[in-house]
């Protein structure tokens, strides 16, 4: 596979990352597939191409990033690549991300592997003798990384690609606090807490006593705080971290890495306004299994090479096709 190649109007990381949020537009037929899960939440998945017997050869499951959706436009775009392709595709929206508030207080967050292996458990139910791929995008990539390196080996997961992995997510939110990042922070902080504010004013027309307490007791966040102040306070709190700091450091994938046993491609550019290049690991500290494909160009989840040359879409489509 050709190495990636930046569209000559899209000379740096910023244009490449805003690229596909403000212009790329896709469309494709989905069927959604709600998934109970154990503790009485539920998580929607949309499958693109299901297959209708058990024997699909693949299935390949894709995660987004964080404050997208499985609406989010890189992964439309997968969705339409690998369904023009015939390779039955789905994916999976993090809890409250498919558009109707999930039950709980919980949310998503970067350690969410504990909901992929059970939204993997029941598709595997109705495909047992199938392979399936997983693709994961930016906190999606964390997630999938994470969950590999603290399983054991499944002999249905067949390979596996990261696209713009955090690594170190204290790093990550420290960039975000100041400079050009601080767009990025801002954006994020924006949105989560707009959703948290839904969510509350949800709780309070109906549900859970337990569940609405325990989001009233949640501090009030303003315009002075920041994407670390929201993960410190919320996310952390309510997820049974101590800290944003200890919620960065047991979450972060960098060190899931050396225990990852599944064929895996991470794609990832120097030049992303998001990830600090340094808490990208080097080629020769990665298992013989893990394969870094680190451009100079291409922004956060953008590397758009041109205006019908999807090198991304391509590209992924290479590795679980092998």
């Amino acid at each position: 596979m050709e190495s990636f190649k930046a569209a000559w109007w899209l000379p740096e990381g910023h244009t490449q990352t805003l690229w596909r949020k403000f212009t790329y537009k896709n469309s494709i037929d989905r069927t959604r597939q709600r998934v109970e899960l154990v503790d009485g939440d539920f998580i929607d998945i949309d499958w693109a191409l299901k297959p209708t017997g058990n024997e699909a050869k693949s299935i390949t499951i894709i995660l987004h990033g964080l404050c997208g959706c499985s609406s989010s436009p890189y992964v439309v775009a997968l969705q339409a690549f690998l369904t023009k392709q015939g390779q039955p595709n789905v994916a999976m929206n993090f809890r409250g991300c498919s558009g109707e508030i999930n039950r709980l207080a919980r949310a998503y967050h970067s350690v969410a592997s504990s909901d992929l292996q059970e939204v993997f458990d029941c598709i595997k139910v109705e495909f047992p003798n199938t392979k399936f791929n997983f693709v994961g995008y930016s906190l999606g990539a964390n997630v999938v990384l994470k969950w590999l390196g603290e399983n054991p080996v499944d002999e249905q997961v067949a390979t596996a690609v990261a696209v713009s992995p955090p690594f170190r997510l204290a790093d990550c939110s420290k960039a975000m606090l100041a400079g050009p990042g601080s767009v990025y922070g801002g954006y994020f902080f924006k949105q989560l807490t707009a959703d948290l504010a839904a969510k509350k004013a949800h709780f309070k027309l109906g549900g859970s006593e337990d569940q609405q307490k325990i989001l009233s007791n949640l501090p009030a966040l303003n315009s002075r705080h920041s994407l670390w102040d929201f993960d410190n306070q919320v996310t952390a709190p309510l997820h049974g971290f101590a800290d944003a700091q200890d919620y960065y450091d047991q979450c972060s994938c960098v060190d899931y890495l050396a225990t990852n046993k599944v064929p895996t491609l991470i794609i990832h550019s120097s030049n992303d306004p998001i990830i600090p290049e340094a808490v990208v690991p080097a080629a020769n500290t990665l298992p013989a299994n893990i394969e870094l494909q680190l451009s100079s160009k291409g922004g956060h989840v953008g590397f758009i090479s041109g205006l019908t040359n999807n090198w991304l879409e391509r590209r992924i489509a290479a590795q679980i096709s092998t």
